[in-house]
């Protein structure tokens, strides 16, 4: 995490324009920049800056007891407890401040993405499952008939689902399925999680908007898994202890559910943790295609804007993610496989 909030503080410092004159527009003037250059750190080095920055996100953070101090708390800016003071310096615990908006008048960006990551969670999540419950039964299918019609098949599908790009099939669904056929399917061609009544007067929940996103957001780690479950399967099946479990009588539904789908699976959950991970990124067409008011959406309309705090706070909170399921992922390689020892 430390080396991404690096990386990505540099990266956005190191574009041009002033931040200063982004937040203000067309309105600015020379001492509404000073203002808030000073308000917001802008008039530092960039070190300086760097410093500044990693004592929003830290947890712990030092703050200053001179009010015209970017550091100094303000009760508006920070959510904290104050733990000991040491001469002029405040050290506080607090959640992660990931600054504010320079186009939602001042709103903060953590607001911003807690409003929108849990519609692209849901939607990733829809995504996922479907990935790995169909993609884990056809992927069976495809190794208990290798090499016949049924087995050709699915790899021909599942090639075709690895090489269409995600905003190509978006564009397809939504046109095929939300106009062609809507009024067999009476989908709509865009459409978000939560939308107004016919009267504008109240929130509902549209679950049906949900099914073409997660289907087109899940073709492509679907065709993964078919894959790697097949290969998988197919090199378990050549194992002494699946030859000795079919001397025994077993069945192949039985082998299968017994001894061989555990052992075949760590390659699928290595695969499905890196997609599930990725997804909170990679639905940003998806998301912007079918007017999903998820992250990926926000993090569109914040490059359009050069929303700068937006874009970096929505990369650092998707790294997160990703850390934690791999570490989540690590942690399960012990029940799947009983030779892996956590050390």
């Amino acid at each position: 995490m430390f080396g991404v909030v690096t990386v990505i503080f540099f990266l956005f410092n190191v574009l041009p324009g002033d931040p200063a004159q982004m937040m203000l527009g067309q309105n600015e003037d020379s001492s509404q920049l000073a203002i808030v250059k000073q308000k917001y750190g802008f008039d530092k080095p960039i070190t300086t800056q760097y410093f500044y920055y990693l004592n929003d996100l830290s947890p712990l953070s030092f703050h200053s007891s001179n009010t015209s101090d970017y550091t100094y708390l303000r009760p508006n800016k920070y959510s904290a407890t104050k733990l000991f003071t040491v001469g002029k310096t405040t050290i506080v615990l607090k959640f992660p401040y990931l600054r504010e908006s320079f186009t939602k008048q001042g709103k903060k960006v953590s607001q911003v993405i807690g409003e929108t990551l849990p519609n692209t969670f849901v939607l990733a999540v829809s995504a996922i499952f479907i990935a790995i419950f169909i993609g884990i039964f056809l992927g069976i299918v495809s190794a208990l008939f290798k090499d016949r019609w049924l087995d050709k098949t699915i790899q021909v599908l599942s090639t075709l689902g690895m090489s269409v790009p995600s905003f190509f099939s978006a564009i397809l669904f939504a046109w095929f399925f939300g106009f062609v056929l809507h009024k067999y399917t009476h989908l709509e061609m865009t459409g978000s999680l939560y939308e107004l009544d016919d009267f504008g007067n109240a929130m509902h929940i549209q679950w049906k908007n949900l099914i073409l996103p997660a289907v087109v957001l899940g073709i492509r780690p679907l065709a993964v898994v078919i894959q790697l479950m097949r290969n998988s399967l197919l090199e378990v099946f050549n194992q002494d202890y699946i030859r000795t479990a079919r001397a025994k009588g077993l069945s192949e539904f039985q082998i299968i559910r017994r001894h061989a789908l555990k052992n075949a699976l760590n390659p699928v959950v290595t695969a499905i943790s890196g997609w599930f991970a990725s997804m909170l990124a990679g639905a940003v067409f998806v998301e912007y295609i079918f007017g999903w008011n998820g992250l990926g959406k926000e993090i569109v309309n914040a490059l359009n804007t050069l929303d700068l705090p937006v874009i970096m706070g929505a990369v650092l909170i998707i790294a997160l993610v990703f850390i934690i399921i791999n570490i989540f992922v690590d942690i399960m390689y012990v029940w799947l496989d009983p030779k892996v020892k956590l050390q």
